[in-house]
């Protein structure tokens, strides 16, 4: 290739990152339900090639259980709600994680997304929610849900248990996809090896093991894996279904939280994150 060339497509390549960093909307924190305070890492104003993107929602009032319910004046856009659980110590494990254990470019800090920002969502390719048990989209947000999944985002939730928190988690979701129906993800799926091979699954549990010794949040709950595909194969959503992966990014540095457990959860989180951009 010519030195001119190099130089075009050099001229190209900054034209079209400033593009997407010119839309995005800025770094911004929030009060978190466990965490306020939490210190930023010098480098939190870098500019990179992913972020750890946070689905902010508004929360159903029914009660469901396994959080810490409404603080503050009760407006999830503010914080103080159940999006913010494990917020954002998690986020912040699990992106440096993601730096030391593959070549991506990320950010240290999280990003949170609110679906009613316009376009923003569409900046940020991986989405992921905690809690979605407890989540009350609205018809407008649902709809620019399945915007995103259609234009090729992917979306990660996580830590809900139970057949409660699964009909309300359904209510919402059926009408992201009320064409598409939810599966068990076959153990062959190349989300499970695009990185690691994740033949070997377990149930991830969250913090109150350290004291129960318990996996499960609710009796007689295992571990499920289950997705929506998208019309060509793809798997655009991804449910970790009566698993707390959030806890094992949270926990991943505390000696108390059994190793093999942020072993698997940072993993899984790793490869969710590699098939999203290559396929």
């Amino acid at each position: 290739m010519s030195f001119r060339k190099i130089l075009w497509c050099f001229g190209l390549g900054t034209i079209f990152l400033t593009g997407i960093y010119a839309f995005q909307k800025p770094f911004r924190e929030y009060p978190g339900i466990e965490y306020n305070n939490f210190p930023k890492p010098p480098d939190y104003q870098e500019k990179t090639e992913w972020a750890f993107a946070r689905l902010m929602y508004p929360q159903s009032r029914r009660g469901f259980g396994g959080g810490f319910g409404f603080r503050g004046n009760g407006d999830w856009r503010e914080g103080y709600s159940m999006w913010t659980q494990d917020y954002p110590r998690a986020d912040r494990h699990f992106s440096e994680a993601v730096r030391r254990l593959t070549r991506i470019h990320v950010r240290s800090v999280e990003q949170p997304v609110n679906l009613d920002d316009g376009d923003d969502v569409y900046n940020w390719p991986w989405l992921y929610a905690v809690q979605t048990g407890q989540w009350q989209l609205t018809d407008a947000q649902a709809k620019q849900l399945r915007e995103y999944l259609l234009r090729g985002g992917f979306f990660m939730c996580d830590d809900f248990w139970g057949e409660a928190q699964w009909r309300n988690f359904m209510e919402s979701m059926r009408r992201v996809f009320p064409d598409r129906a939810v599966v068990d993800i076959p153990d062959d799926d190349p989300i499970f090896h695009v990185v690691y091979d994740l033949s070997d699954r377990y149930q991830v549990p969250g913090a109150r093991y350290i004291q129960t010794g318990v996996t499960e949040k609710c009796a007689g709950c295992p571990a499920r894996w289950r997705g929506i595909y998208g019309e060509r194969g793809r798997l655009v959503v991804a449910m970790t279904f009566q698993s707390d992966v959030g806890d094992s990014w949270e926990w991943a540095d505390d000696p108390g939280y059994d190793e093999k457990f942020s072993a698997l959860g940072i993993r899984i989180g790793v490869n969710y994150i590699v098939y999203s951009m290559t396929h």
